[in-house]
């Protein structure tokens, strides 16, 4: 089996290292930043004092860190893997960071010698322990080729949508999508509460109709119970979103409702919410209705 150094075990980086472990892989764990989870030590990964000595002996590098600057700094920081990267080294990277500089990390990796992939992730926490997550792939078909068992132990819908960025690209797609899916449900669910319905009932009608979807169904259910513990961080969603409203402007794009996405997240993060789930936007909804569901 190869040897993977993972870098950044986190909320989603953790369960995903974890599956990666139960499939036999052996881990390098880098605590240049903080600790290595203790259950993947108890598991047999191996403790390294820096990103580079956690690279030194590895066939594949997945970095899953929160944004472009932390992914810049592991690549070609002063603890930059870059110096580890030669032939027969593959890097993952993912994290949801900026199509644009993806595609400029992958050349200055690849002039290493190095192949790279960008594979973000979509399916949240539950995913990640699951080993449900959608993974969306740009990058060489012989290099995702060599990959695809590693994913194959993390998530189930796995594809190869382009070369290096067009992962990225894909999951800025997604977070669109998802942004907008959530606020049309808050807003339905406001809008039926208001009027006088029960919205857990509504929402039980909704999901057997046209209307259903997983945001309906998961995120639906944490708006009528008012559990907004992340799951996927309001702060993170706005990352992404602004990933898409960036590119949108320097393709002459329109994404009006990506905007107005961005701003009730907004009204969500000067509440406090920033770590809340991005199920929280219907607090947004919320307030601007001055009325609770719940």
């Amino acid at each position: 089996m190869s040897t993977i150094a993972f870098i950044g075990t986190g909320i989603m980086g953790k369960p995903m290292a974890e599956n990666l472990q139960k499939s036999g892989y052996q881990l390098h764990l880098s605590e240049a930043r903080s600790p290595a989870p203790t259950s993947l030590v108890d598991g047999g990964a191996k403790r390294f004092p820096s990103n580079r000595l956690a690279v030194e002996h590895a066939d594949f590098v997945i970095i899953m860190v929160p944004d472009t600057p932390q992914v810049k700094d592991v690549l070609f920081g002063d603890d930059g893997i870059d110096a580890m990267l030669a032939a027969g080294k593959t890097v993952i990277d993912m994290s949801s960071i900026s199509p644009i500089e993806t595609r400029q990390f992958a050349e200055r990796v690849k002039a290493l010698g190095a192949d790279y992939l960008d594979a973000p992730v979509s399916g949240g926490e539950v995913g990640a322990i699951n080993a449900a997550l959608t993974i969306m792939v740009g990058g060489a078909p012989d290099t995702f080729d060599s990959a695809l068992p590693l994913f194959g132990a993390m998530g189930k819908n796995i594809n190869l949508v382009g070369d290096c960025g067009a992962g990225q690209v894909c999951k800025v797609a997604n977070q669109i999508i998802v942004a907008l899916n959530i606020e049309a449900v808050s807003e339905a669910l406001v809008f039926a509460s208001k009027a006088g319905a029960d919205p857990a009932r509504i929402r039980e009608a909704l999901l057997g109709g046209f209307a259903n979807s997983k945001v309906l169904e998961v995120h639906g259910e944490h708006m009528v119970q008012g559990t907004f513990d992340p799951g996927f961080r309001i702060a993170l969603h706005q990352k992404d979103l602004n990933l898409a409203l960036t590119g949108a402007a320097s393709l002459g794009v329109a994404l009006p409702n990506t905007q107005k996405a961005q701003e009730l997240f907004e009204i969500c993060a000067e509440q406090g919410g920033a770590s809340w789930d991005h199920s929280a936007m219907v607090k947004a909804i919320e307030t601007l209705s001055n009325h609770s569901i719940r």
